[in-house]
């Protein structure tokens, strides 16, 4: 199983803050099942989740839609893991995200944090701007609000798909 994730967050490390959580299964087949939550960032910095300053002033030259999908309530961040886990429910995916060092190694800090077991297994990381790199040639297509987390993760996971599985 593939699975694409992608975080909206207010710092880029490790142990950024994290607002939302967007991810979606998919395969040669199509996309699969979704899954989406905001996350309150005050329940972050109470893990000791941190801001960092040049981010949330990033965040403040974006769309108003996308500015105005992050201020909405959240779940906790152990609540908002808890159902990511579960939704994922398989520690055998191979988990997509926008960066060897972006989204998976952030969502991987804020479950150490949370002292909540990661749901995949480490070695199943994959990096999709490592591939997207390797084929310039394959546009990316932007579909729904940039950056709102599940629209993003839909957007790249059909990119990743038109790279790994042109003829299907």
């Amino acid at each position: 199983m593939n699975v694409m994730i992608d975080l909206e967050t207010f710092g880029n490390k490790p142990g950024a803050v994290i607002v939302a959580l967007g991810a979606v299964k998919f395969g040669p087949e199509g996309l699969g099942e979704k899954f989406y939550t905001r996350i309150d960032p005050e329940s972050c910095v109470a893990l000791g989740m941190t801001l960092d300053a040049s981010t949330v002033q990033w965040w403040l030259g974006q769309s108003e839609e996308a500015r105005l999908e992050i201020k909405k309530p959240g779940r906790s961040v152990d609540e908002a893991l808890k159902n990511f886990s579960f939704w994922l429910g398989d520690d055998r995916a191979l988990m997509w995200g926008n960066g060897a060092a972006f989204d998976n190694v952030i969502l991987a800090a804020a479950y150490q944090k949370a002292g909540i077991p990661l749901p995949w297994k480490f070695w199943n990381d994959r990096c999709y701007r490592t591939v997207k790199a390797l084929r310039p040639d394959v546009p990316l297509i932007k579909q729904g609000v940039a950056h709102h987390a599940l629209d993003d993760a839909c957007s790249q996971a059909v990119h990743l798909q038109e790279i790994l599985w042109p003829s299907v």
